[in-house]
């Protein structure tokens, strides 16, 4: 059901780039590792669109390489001391909630000792400096912990679970329907400006896109079966991701190429064109860069 939702907004081009990391992770991991505490707290609120949610992963030097993070929480006698930085947080500057990938274990390397604590982002302690990218918006941002202080029911799950939750949490984000999607509202106004008769290398054009969005949404589907399933398709997603990421790249190439004097006049292509060649280049990074990606998808098959 939130599939269909979601698809059906983002095919209308609906403003959902906000509200979907609580939708689409965050909302989903505390329904499978929350507590009912966290889940009677932050669920309703997101089901409304009254609360949103960022993912607190890369750092610094821990983006590619998400098992070097450094940031981390300390016990304490009522809870947890959280120092550290993260970088590229989607939304922060805009969010109640940080999901937020920590080093429990002092003296702990790579995949061992890592855990994710929910925190609220109004919590003292907490700077937020959003980014300002060559596009001239806000997107991404940076988080500075400085003791901040939390309580102990801010762990979701087990303490030094958060490797296996995080990779649960990025089979959710990497194979959705925002990764083959996030072009559509611009193959819909080049369908719309070149009208019933285009002529015949915009009609291939449009074709050969059309089959690799139809390609990519079996895929997704598919995904999304084995979620609602309880299982963890990371490989698949790995895929949909890779090649949706290709795909959401090449259509403003292909569109540019194709806008001629005519088409040009019609404001919403040329808009969403200009944007979307300027913009597409960082769909790549987010969520895993095609290295990364490709080296769980060679796992996945044995070559690695």
């Amino acid at each position: 059901e939130r599939y269909v939702v979601l698809e059906e907004m983002l095919a209308l081009g609906a403003p959902v780039g906000l509200h979907w990391i609580a939708d689409r992770q965050t909302g989903p991991l505390l329904l499978r590792y929350g507590t009912e505490t966290q889940r009677q707290k932050y669920l309703p609120g997101m089901a409304r669109g009254e609360i949103y949610a960022c993912i607190g992963l890369s750092e610094p030097n821990a983006g590619s390489d998400l098992a070097s993070v450094r940031t981390a929480a300390r016990r304490t006698p009522g809870g947890w001391r959280v120092n550290g930085q993260k970088v590229w947080t989607s939304g922060a500057h805009h969010c109640h909630a940080a999901l937020t990938l920590v080093r429990t274990e002092e003296g702990s390397q790579r995949h061992a000792g890592l855990s994710q604590l929910m925190i609220d982002l109004d919590t003292p302690g907490i700077t937020i400096r959003p980014i300002v990218d060559m596009t001239g918006t806000e997107h991404f941002n940076e988080i500075f912990f400085e003791d901040v202080l939390l309580p102990l029911d801010a762990l979701v799950g087990t303490e030094g679970d958060g490797w296996k939750q995080v990779t649960a949490e990025l089979a959710l984000e990497r194979s959705g329907p925002e990764r083959y999607l996030s072009c559509h509202a611009l193959l819909a106004a080049l369908i719309d400006a070149v009208g019933p008769e285009p002529d015949n290398a915009t009609a291939q054009a449009i074709g050969r896109l059309t089959s690799e969005l139809w390609t990519l949404r079996q895929m997704s589907m598919a995904c999304a079966a084995k979620l609602a399933a309880g299982e963890d398709p990371n490989v698949e997603a790995a895929l949909v991701k890779d090649l949706g990421n290709a795909f959401e790249q090449e259509l403003p190439r292909v569109v540019q190429s194709l806008i001629t004097e005519d088409l040009a006049d019609h404001s919403d292509l040329a808009r969403l064109t200009a944007w979307l060649l300027v913009a597409s280049p960082s769909f790549s990074l987010r969520g895993g860069t095609p290295e990364v990606l490709r080296g769980i998808i060679a796992r996945g098959l044995g070559v690695r």
